[in-house]
């Protein structure tokens, strides 16, 4: 198993393992990496989205999948053949392609998946993939020693955005709730509920005071910071 101290953001881009031009692993604390996936849309151009690999014991659960099956594949396909990594799981951020596009091969190969019961609602209203379990506000799992925290916070980029947080680490992955620090704006608002998005946020800060470092759904990780960035953002959003 590969272990790894946390990176300076400054050396993100110097431990980067490139699978291919469009998908990449960044270490970012002990077998945990950012897995990057980049796609192309008319709206956006070409843009990165951020999930996570969590290894431990030579298993590993992702947080979000990359945005197609084929490129979903490939990750795991790499993680098993240079990582002797087994995928065991996955966890879904929001119902958005840049969280589960690739859920139809996890479950072609007999994978589990967890989300919130709203995800699984809007999965059945859009006849999307249907993650296997779910849970309301909170769900705790053991992985390994390695404790994870799901946590409803209420809406934001979508009505059914979750985190995910390792308390040993002190690590949130925020997804497309959070934004990074070189964010200009919200971005894609198509499903948005602004109006509580900035109350969610500031649930996550105060729920996780001892936060240190935060990974958006898009952009480079950072600490703290990312929360109240995102406050920021949103109440420029609401002024305009």
């Amino acid at each position: 198993m590969i272990l790894f101290g946390f990176i300076p953001i400054m050396a993100q881009e110097t431990k980067t393992l490139s699978i291919n031009d469009d998908l990449k692993l960044i270490p970012i604390q002990d077998s945990i990496f950012i897995h990057i996936s980049y796609h192309s849309l008319k709206a956006f151009g070409r843009f990165p989205s951020n999930g996570l690999v969590i290894i431990r014991k030579g298993k590993a659960i992702l947080i979000d999948t990359p945005m197609t099956n084929e490129k979903t594949e490939l990750l795991v396909s790499y993680l098993k053949n240079h990582m002797n990594i087994e995928v065991t799981q996955l966890i879904i951020g929001h119902f958005h392609d840049d969280c589960m596009g690739g859920l139809e091969y996890l479950q072609s190969i007999g994978l589990g998946s967890l989300a919130h019961e709203l995800t699984i609602k809007k999965c059945q209203e859009l006849d999307l993939p249907i993650p296997g379990l779910s849970f309301t506000k909170s769900f705790s799992m053991d992985f390994y020693g390695e404790e994870i925290i799901c946590k409803y916070f209420g809406a934001g980029h979508t009505i059914d955005n979750i985190t995910v947080y390792f308390p040993a680490q002190h690590l949130l992955f925020g997804g497309c709730l959070i934004k990074s620090m070189s964010s200009k704006n919200l971005g894609n608002t198509e499903d948005a509920i602004i109006k509580d998005w900035a109350a969610s946020v500031q649930k996550i800060i105060q729920y996780y005071p001892e936060v240190q470092w935060v990974v958006p759904g898009h952009g480079a990780y950072g600490g703290p910071e990312l929360l109240n960035h995102t406050i920021d953002l949103i109440q420029l959003e609401t002024l305009e």
